[in-house]
């Protein structure tokens, strides 16, 4: 059997070097990532972010690499951004397959907003409040939006509930019928 093409999966078990295993190939995908994105976007490129489980580093070999990218000037409509991403995917595509040989399946899911976007605000924002990692933010774009985010969710006294296997967030505690909550 020819080596090069055998796959060397990672061993499911929690066994500390098969983690540190895991999150390296995780760590050498965001690096791809990263290049492909200032390659595809260049100075349109404003964030770069990831969340989700790869943020947290909770990840297991199957899940996704949760982005969000902030660029200017993009296409209308959310098909023509992913049609423009899917050139970051081909960019990634041998990074993406030396992974599976590593036991590592993901994929990318892209949240693609312009700046614009970004300050009128949107739902996902609110967990990159506990966990993001910004891999490229031009004159810390993002970091100073999340900041205000989190002072504004603070002032509200919204929190986080856990609840079965996942949370919802309370955004007012006190609030009132008709009462507008405004982020």
């Amino acid at each position: 059997m020819d080596s090069r093409n055998s796959i060397n999966p990672i061993n499911p078990m929690n066994s500390s070097s098969s983690i540190r295993a895991m999150k390296q190939v995780f760590e050498d995908l965001l690096v791809a990532l990263k290049e492909a994105c200032l390659e595809v976007y260049g100075d349109r490129l404003i964030s770069l972010c990831v969340f989700g489980s790869v943020a947290s580093g909770t990840m297991r070999p199957d899940s996704d690499i949760d982005i969000l990218l902030v660029c200017e000037s993009l296409p209308r409509g959310r098909m023509a951004r992913v049609r423009e991403f899917e050139t970051v995917d081909r960019i990634c595509e041998s990074s993406l397959e030396q992974a599976v040989q590593q036991g590592v399946r993901t994929i990318f899911s892209p949240h693609i907003k312009t700046p614009d976007e970004v300050l009128k605000g949107s739902p996902v924002f609110l967990d990159m409040t506990d966990t993001v990692r910004v891999l490229f933010d031009r004159e810390d774009f993002f970091a100073r939006y999340i900041e205000t985010l989190k002072e504004r969710l603070s002032n509200l006294g919204a929190r986080k509930v856990r609840f079965g296997g996942g949370y919802y967030w309370i955004l007012k505690p006190d609030l009132k019928p008709g009462e507008e909550i405004c982020l």
